[in-house]
């Protein structure tokens, strides 16, 4: 209810819906280890109350595929990589290079490919409730922290096991509305080196996951940066 009320929206509400992200909390950063589920609240109902607010049909679609991949794949357990072979045959199918190439009516027809796709292979339909949705997603990221990857990262890093995670529900904030928006990762120090200076990594329209899981080339926000790239 504080979120809801924070900003102005109502999780679940047809007309001005909440949407919700769902992330760990470790104490300690374990980049990349840990599942994260975007857009949770969004389904037939909610999605026409999402493209109503913003008069943004592209973005809605995008939002709205992006939670059921990732929904589908961390909680339903469907692989990952079956939804990017269906990303990509729709990319071939229309003849685009760029994930931002792809329009509106491109991204309503893969949200039935995503949802065909999970009735196919988990023999469950995504879930439209969206209170199913976020507790799904909250004990599938409190299970994320006995995956076998997060396990062997907690022994190269010497993180003790015990240590346990939080799960963080927080208000979307949107990179994927068009080209003004983006998404991205910064750091107070270079991560590799130590080095004091800022450092980071975006990507234009899209949203932050693109960037963490290693499946899209981001920018790099400073000229140092270039420079090391080049």
């Amino acid at each position: 209810a504080k979120v809801e009320n924070t900003m102005g929206k109502k999780f679940g509400n047809k007309e001005n819906p909440l949407l919700l992200s769902v992330r760990s909390g470790a104490r300690v950063s374990m980049p990349g280890m840990m599942d994260t589920v975007l857009n949770l609240g969004l389904n037939d109902v909610t999605f026409e109350g999402l493209i109503a607010k913003t008069n943004n049909p592209r973005f809605g679609y995008d939002c709205y595929r992006r939670l059921i991949q990732m929904y589908g794949d961390v909680v339903m357990g469907v692989p990952h990589s079956e939804f990017e072979s269906t990303f990509s045959q729709m990319k071939q199918e229309k003849g685009a290079k760029q994930d931002t190439e792809l329009d509106a009516e491109a991204l309503k027809s893969l949200v039935q490919r995503y949802k065909k796709l999970i009735k196919d292979k988990n023999g469950e339909d995504f879930p439209e409730e969206p209170f199913k949705q976020l507790w799904g997603g909250i004990k599938a990221v409190f299970e994320s922290w006995h995956t076998k990857r997060a396990i062997e990262y907690r022994k190269i890093h010497n993180i003790p096991d015990n240590w346990g995670t939080a799960v963080n529900v927080q208000s979307m904030v949107y990179g994927n509305m068009g080209k003004e928006s983006a998404t991205g990762v910064a750091f107070t120090r270079n991560p590799a080196t130590g080095e004091n200076v800022f450092y980071g990594e975006y990507l234009v329209n899209t949203q932050g996951e693109d960037v963490v899981a290693g499946i899209r080339t981001p920018h790099p926000l400073n000229k140092i940066q270039k420079g090391d790239s080049d």
